[in-house]
């Protein structure tokens, strides 16, 4: 199992232990930079698919807003919405959901945990 699993096994199992609301759990990202993650939000992309609040244009509607995602339990309604899971699921979401229609993102870790972090800015819709 690859690190990316590893980290999504882990806080899958801990997201199972209890599966109650995690919408107040901590999402600390010790290091990651959010400034930076809106910075590449833009550079990316990811405003052709999603609506993102900060990103002015353009405002894509296939993947779905992401306003308030901080405050969800899931990520895309089926990973626990916990950092690593997050993190993961930017750079490389094919590979914890194999059905899903965002592709692979050309990431640092690094990169997607300043993404990560900037996505847990926008905790209320």
């Amino acid at each position: 199992m690859g690190k990316i699993g590893a980290a999504v096994s882990a806080a899958g199992l801990l997201g199972l232990a209890a599966c109650a609301d995690k919408a107040g759990a901590p999402r600390d990202l010790a290091g990651a930079d959010a400034v930076e993650g809106l910075r590449l939000i833009r550079t990316q992309g990811c405003g052709a698919c999603h609506a993102i609040p900060g990103v002015a244009w353009p405002e894509g509607r296939t993947g779905g807003s992401l306003a308030g995602v901080g405050a969800r339990p899931m990520i895309a309604g089926r990973l626990p919405n916990q950092p690593a899971v997050m993190a993961a699921f930017v750079r490389d979401a094919p590979s914890l959901l194999p059905d899903t229609g965002m592709p692979p993102m050309p990431l640092t870790q690094a990169e997607a945990r300043d993404i990560a972090a900037y996505l847990y800015t926008l905790d209320d819709d």
